[in-house]
């Protein structure tokens, strides 16, 4: 058993280092690929949110309260709304929608 693990290890941090060498290896170059430069760009943003999209749903006891905080927190930061108060009126809304 513990063999295994070892194996498992090392083939993630093959893998997990050849993600970050292998680019910088090999590319050298500024990219001018206009494609590849926003994919690059917006990877962060997307890791980001798949990390968080399911915690926001599920982080409630149901997940409808997730979701109507979800909307309402996108809509108030559409409207300009800073960090503190979308995280305060999503929290309202998970609360008022628990309560129910």
């Amino acid at each position: 058993m513990q063999h295994n693990i070892n194996i498992y290890l090392l083939i993630m941090a093959v893998v997990t280092l050849s993600i970050r060498i292998l680019p910088l290896t090999l590319i050298r170059k500024q990219i001018k690929n206009q494609f590849l430069q926003s994919f690059l760009y917006y990877v962060p943003y997307i890791t980001l949110a798949v990390m968080t999209f399911p915690a926001i749903i599920y982080a409630t006891q149901t997940p409808i309260a997730g979701i109507a905080a979800l909307i309402v927190g996108i809509i108030a930061a559409w409207c300009g709304a800073g960090l503190f108060p979308v995280s305060v009126l999503c929290c309202l809304v998970v609360f008022l929608i628990e309560l129910l």
